[in-house]
């Protein structure tokens, strides 16, 4: 855990990355000006993610969102265009973004602290669990909650296994305790962590 905290204070000497991480952090920021339509779509790229590449959904969100295809496709037209994109769980998937539709206006449900806005998400919107409704909290401007993922686990020498309730808070703990002992947050902090691991800072 130690070498962990020099590493990422050697990071923030980093002049460069630390431009590119507060940029990313200002574009989170941002959605509280944006539309329902730019939360739902967010939302989406987050049900997508799980057990898949953040840049190839990415991509297909950058695509999705010029014809309106969480909003306007029909199941069978969402699982042929994810098909499409290369992405592995089409029809599962399609079929959670149907069903996240009766939420659309998401952005009025989540008005709670991070901790009620995340039980929230993880109880009423199929496809999202601990990490995905955490990482749609970020990705919208929250600041506090952890995006814990088997890199993150490995990063803090944890098993892998299954992330319920009791151990996901337990690894947000010990990462709140490192973000604490290196003056950032913990949406900062997972930027952090993640250039380490891509070298690149991705939403």
């Amino acid at each position: 855990m130690k070498k962990l905290i020099l590493d990422i204070k050697k990071l923030k000497k980093d002049k460069k990355l630390n431009e590119e991480i507060k940029q990313r952090i200002r574009e989170f920021e941002s959605f509280n000006k944006k539309s329902d339509k730019k939360w739902f779509s967010e939302l989406c790229f987050c049900i997508l993610t799980a057990n898949s590449s953040a840049t190839l959904c990415m991509k297909i969100q950058k695509e999705a969102e010029k014809e309106n295809a969480c909003i306007r496709f029909s199941k069978g037209k969402i699982s042929s265009f994810l098909k499409k994109s290369g992405y592995r769980f089409y029809n599962k998937r399609a079929e959670y973004i149907i069903k996240a539709r009766k939420f659309i206006d998401i952005k009025r449900h989540i008005r709670q602290n991070d901790k009620e806005a995340r039980e929230w998400l993880v109880s009423n919107i199929k496809g999202l669990g601990w990490k995905e409704a955490s990482h749609f909290l970020r990705n919208t401007g929250r600041k506090n909650v952890a995006i814990i993922d088997r890199h993150i686990l490995r990063v803090l020498g944890e098993k892998a296994g299954t992330l319920n309730e009791k151990n996901y808070l337990r690894i947000e703990e010990k990462l709140k305790r490192i973000a604490d002992s290196v003056a950032l947050n913990l949406a900062e902090l997972d930027l952090y962590l993640w250039s380490t691991q891509t070298g690149k800072v991705l939403k």
